[in-house]
């Protein structure tokens, strides 16, 4: 039995990954350049001389078009023989006898993804890179293409995602975000599956489309809906969240109403947060949400809480053009200075500090006040 690293090599390297400009496309075997299947040139006699014959060498053409030979991968042909074999061909119940419940379980869900396209889902352990040989359809040459995969494990089986298959058409993002996916529940329909080698290709991207299908399909939300969100990847000034098959790229602004210097101090990716529908069309198939409006506003009723004039204790958030962002504890976000005699290099984010309260910006929904003391 081959070793599970050759085999999921060869799976990655011989029928699972074609086409990589559409994804993980079905294709079938027939069009693959495996050796011995589709020999260079065949035999014909052709006539020299009367009672004399001689064999000429013609190129066979491929008997297949439907599918452009330029997208096609090439496999080492020393090995694409001994690629594994399609789950078709296995007897699985040989393969699954000796298996535990947990781990018959863990197959029978891959098995059922692959047949019926059914959804999983997962936390994504890390991410693995591939090489593969692909045709350039430009230049027509042979390159050499380095693909990152996000990896799951729900149990004991390896289940790759490249990173083709992680984001929607025309919402593609930068290889290496495959790593700070780690931690981030996800969705995925398994697309091959190597038995023998106990690995599986999965798509996130047909996961997300059969999950915004199903969420208009049934029609019972409405705007002003909460819904729920995970956090899939997240960077110091931007994260994106995933809600009913839609990845939102959000700021601060758009993710709280307290200032926050780095996101990555307070989300991070699996995390699951409230979110508000701010526009629901099921005819156009597009939602719009709002994080930061699935909580009160800290805002309202500040002017009640926080009088002009009174001291109140806040916490240094940041610093933006000589001005300093300060949160207090119920939420509200303060742009402060410093009182005459203090110096900007006393002060370092997530000091807490004393301040005055000067001004309201209700346009803006600021606080304006002035530091006089550290705390």
């Amino acid at each position: 039995m081959p070793s599970k690293k050759k085999n999921e090599d060869l799976l990655l390297d011989g029928a699972a990954m074609p086409n990589l400009e559409g994804g993980l496309a079905d294709v079938p075997e027939e069009t693959v350049p495996v050796a011995g299947l589709l020999p260079p040139y065949i035999e014909e006699p052709v006539e020299v001389n009367p009672g004399q014959r001689k064999t000429k060498k013609k190129q066979r053409k491929p008997e297949d078009q439907s599918e452009p030979l330029e997208s096609l991968s090439l496999p080492n042909l020393s090995q694409a023989a001994t690629r594994p074999k399609s789950i078709y061909e296995l007897k699985l119940n040989d393969l699954d006898r000796g298996l535990s419940e947990v781990e018959q379980r863990e197959w029978n869900s891959i098995y059922a993804s692959f047949r019926s396209r059914s959804i999983l889902t997962g936390t994504v352990l890390g991410a693995d890179m591939k090489t593969f040989d692909v045709i350039n359809r430009d230049t027509r040459e042979t390159e050499t293409l380095t693909i990152h995969s996000a990896v799951l494990v729900d149990y004991r089986v390896k289940v790759l995602i490249p990173e083709t298959e992680l984001w929607m058409p025309d919402d593609e993002k930068p290889a290496f975000l495959a790593k700070g996916m780690v931690g981030s529940k996800i969705d995925y329909i398994i697309l091959e599956v190597d038995r023998e080698g106990e690995c599986a290709i999965a798509s996130r991207r047909m996961a997300m489309m059969a999950r915004r299908g199903r969420f208009f399909a049934v029609g019972q939300h409405q705007e002003g809906d909460l819904l729920t969100c995970r956090v899939i990847v997240v960077g110091a000034k931007r994260c994106t969240v995933e809600c009913q098959g839609f990845d939102f790229h959000m700021t601060q602004r758009e993710l709280s109403y307290t200032a926050i210097a780095d996101l990555r101090e307070k989300y991070h990716p699996g995390q699951e947060l409230p979110c508000l529908i701010k526009r629901f069309d099921p005819r156009a198939e597009e939602l719009e949400i709002s994080v930061k409006e699935a909580y009160p506003n800290p805002f309202v009723g500040a002017e009640l809480r926080h009088p002009i004039g009174s001291r109140r204790q806040a916490v240094i958030a940041g610093k933006y053009a000589g001005g300093v962002f300060c949160n207090m504890p119920d939420g509200v976000t303060c742009l402060c200075i410093y009182s005459t005699q203090l110096s900007d290099a006393d002060f370092q984010t997530g000091d807490t500090v004393i301040l005055n309260i000067r001004d309201y910006d209700y346009d803006r929904e600021f606080i304006f006040a002035r530091i006089v003391t550290k705390w």
